[in-house]
């Protein structure tokens, strides 16, 4: 899996190709072997490691759907804040519940949003994801996979697409499809390319 380091608002940020992001970790220039010598480092090491568990945690989730998203802030005194939006409350208590469980995680702030209940927007989620994810799309690829890594986010006919796709023209693509389906208010393209920062450490 690729990684690329990252240094984002003074925190240290390592960017995975994929689903979720794994924080902490080193600046540019350090050597790993001597920058764990030091306690601030090895406190890095700490968080990095919670907030893997913490994304493994979101990522098994079994009702977690290409209508959802989740994202985690793990700040260094162990605390772990959830944010995102989802289609079912029992969602937002599952994943709250489930980062619980972990030793590491000192606090847990569940910030999740739950969506409102809404046959219009239902519909909507159903034209949309067919919009974008048709057979003969170049984005089909996104809908088949096991965890999305594209989130359609629906809320009063307001659309979010949210997560990471492989080039600018997906980008540009989804948010073309997403604003071609009937009955969608407006659309906000907050997708990344190649990697997504959806669990950072922060230092504050």
């Amino acid at each position: 899996m690729l990684k690329k380091r990252l240094l984002l608002r003074g925190a240290y940020v390592i960017a995975v190709a994929g689903f979720l992001v794994v924080s902490g970790g080193l600046a540019f220039g350090q050597q790993p072997a001597a920058q764990l010598k030091t306690p601030a480092t090895r406190d890095l090491h700490r968080l990095d490691s919670l907030a893997e568990e913490v994304r493994h945690q979101l990522v098994m989730l079994p009702d977690y759907s290409v209508f959802d998203w989740l994202q985690a802030e793990v700040k260094l005194d162990g605390s772990v804040t959830l944010k995102g939006e989802v289609t079912r409350p029992t969602l937002k208590s599952d994943a709250e519940s489930r980062v619980k469980r972990l030793e590491a995680a000192a606090q847990v702030v569940n910030n999740i949003k739950v969506l409102p209940l809404s046959t219009f927007d239902d519909q909507l989620r159903i034209s949309l994801y067919r919009s974008l994810f048709r057979y003969d799309s170049p984005l089909f690829r996104y809908g088949t996979q096991s965890v999305p890594s594209l989130h359609i986010i629906v809320d009063n006919g307001h659309v979010t697409l949210k997560g990471v796709v492989l080039n600018q023209m997906d980008s540009q693509l989804a948010e073309m499809a997403a604003r071609s389906v009937s009955g969608v208010f407006e659309v906000k393209n907050e997708l990344a390319i190649e990697q997504r920062l959806d669990v950072k450490v922060s230092q504050k």
